[in-house]
């Protein structure tokens, strides 16, 4: 009998410790329509860390003590959601806590504001995100009490979450780590002055990444940096027509959450460029990263941080906004593969006309490029610079099909074209050495196939 009752007493002890798993909030378009007459919100923190991947415990104990699997010296990752007016779970939601710590031993904190998201009135989920930042800040200041820094607080906020990370960053003077906005609203933020919205005063580097900014999103730059995948607008993959349902109304506003966790969930470098435009950027009038120093192009996604510090310097004089472009695939990881093929031509050689490329690796497969508009006539040219985009990465390229097209009418099958040097580089993996071949001769539309070798150093 004392046995028994020994045991009953483990048992209960272990189910005291052993408290269940909390769950995002499950709700439903019931929900909504119970708003529109007792609105409500509540604020969840669900803490996840390697410890415990697969089972959310409480922030905060019920005596207000922080759970054991916190750690105060390690970096913290708020995730954010957004307006969710049908009261799902975010699909991504899981998928992106369990990116993040495969990455890095951190802690990640999901803020389930579901029940204040949850509405047909959109300018009530707009006004609850003001109290839902005012909440947190409470929880924030309990944190720092235990030991926690600022610095080491990095938010992600998708859409209204966004915004959510901004009021936060206000609330604390701007001293957050970090805060990345994921195609942050644009309805009711659009045009705003920065303390009604995201700015990048709220962080000590603020990354945003605009992929539906015609619709869901907001078109203006709002951060240090901010990113126009496929500038920025319709991403492709989504579907084009309305008849495609609710995924036509998401796809575009997603896409920037799952461009972000592919940056992480992959080995290929989001490489961005520089430019006022993405019309600019599309006529190859922005193929160089110099600003950047001796870092290489910006990458989009979670690596965006290691340009922080030249991002900051470049913002020093002023309200500077650093925009950049770039190109994915409609397939995740929606990854391509950027090179640029530089040629320097003697003087008077080569008349109005244009080069195109393909590359072949060591096992005989080709790889067409998708090119960029030239930007200006060949022959008022010495160098040129041609950035050229791949499906698919050749790391070990063995030839170069090179040829050149005449533009004007008159064709001369005879004619040669001088080349003094070409030099092939990767832009998505900078760290790869240069390829070169020097003295080429040309004739038009005649396809010469190129064997490069390491580029010679330049005399000093």
């Amino acid at each position: 009998m004392r046995v028994y009752i020994f045991l009953c007493l483990m048992c209960w002890v272990k189910s005291e410790n052993e408290r269940p798993c909390l769950e995002f909030s499950h709700l439903s378009i019931k929900d909504s329509f119970r708003d529109l007459f007792i609105p409500r919100i509540e604020i969840i923190l669900m803490m996840y860390t390697r410890n415990n991947l697969n089972c959310a415990k409480p922030l905060f104990e019920h005596n207000n003590s922080l759970n054991v699997n916190f750690n105060t010296q390690k970096k913290t990752v708020w995730l954010i959601h957004g307006y969710r007016p049908m009261g799902s779970i975010p699909s991504w939601l899981q998928n992106f806590v369990s990116i993040l710590l495969n990455e890095e031993d951190m802690n990640v904190i999901v803020v389930d504001w579901n029940r204040g998201a949850t509405t047909f009135i959109y300018d009530r989920a707009v006004k609850n995100t003001r109290k839902v930042a005012v909440s947190l800040s409470g929880h924030i200041k309990n944190l720092l009490k235990h030991g926690a820094s600022l610095d080491n607080f990095h938010f992600i906020g998708m859409s209204l979450g966004a915004h959510i990370s901004g009021f936060v960053g206000k609330i604390f003077n701007g001293q957050l780590g970090r805060i990345t906005g994921l195609d942050p609203a644009g309805p009711k933020f659009s045009r705003k002055p920065p303390y009604r919205r995201l700015d990048y005063n709220d962080a000590k580097f603020v990354d945003v990444i605009h992929s539906n900014s015609n619709g869901l999103g907001i078109r203006e730059p709002l951060g240090h940096i901010d990113f126009y995948p496929n500038g920025g607008r319709k991403q492709p993959g989504c579907p084009k027509s309305i008849f495609s349902g609710i995924k036509f109304i998401k796809c575009n506003h997603e896409r920037a959450v799952h461009l972000f966790m592919a940056s992480l969930e992959t080995n290929c470098n989001f490489i961005s460029f520089p430019c006022h435009s993405y019309k600019d950027y599309k006529t190859s009038l922005c193929v160089d990263c110099d600003s950047f120093k001796e870092k290489s192009c910006p990458w989009l996604g979670y690596q965006a941080k290691l340009f922080k510090d030249v991002l900051k310097e470049r913002i020093k004089g002023g309200p500077v906004r650093t925009t950049v472009f770039l190109d994915t695939s409609g397939i995740y990881p929606f990854c391509t593969y950027y090179f640029i093929l530089s040629i320097t031509l003697p003087d008077k050689t080569v008349m109005d006309g244009f080069f195109s490329f393909k590359l072949l690796n060591q096992l005989g497969m080709i790889e067409e490029a998708r090119f960029y508009k030239k930007n200006k006539p060949l022959c008022k040219l010495q160098e040129i610079k041609i950035l050229a985009q791949f499906y698919n990465d050749f790391a070990n390229i063995s030839s170069i099909g090179l040829t050149y097209f005449q533009s004007s009418n008159m064709e001369c099958s005879t004619c040669t074209y001088k080349i003094q040097s070409l030099m092939l580089k990767s832009l998505t993996y900078p760290e790869r050495p240069p390829l070169c071949r020097y003295n080429i001769v040309l004739k038009e539309r005649e396809e010469v196939f190129l064997y490069p070798n390491a580029c010679t150093p330049k005399k000093t």
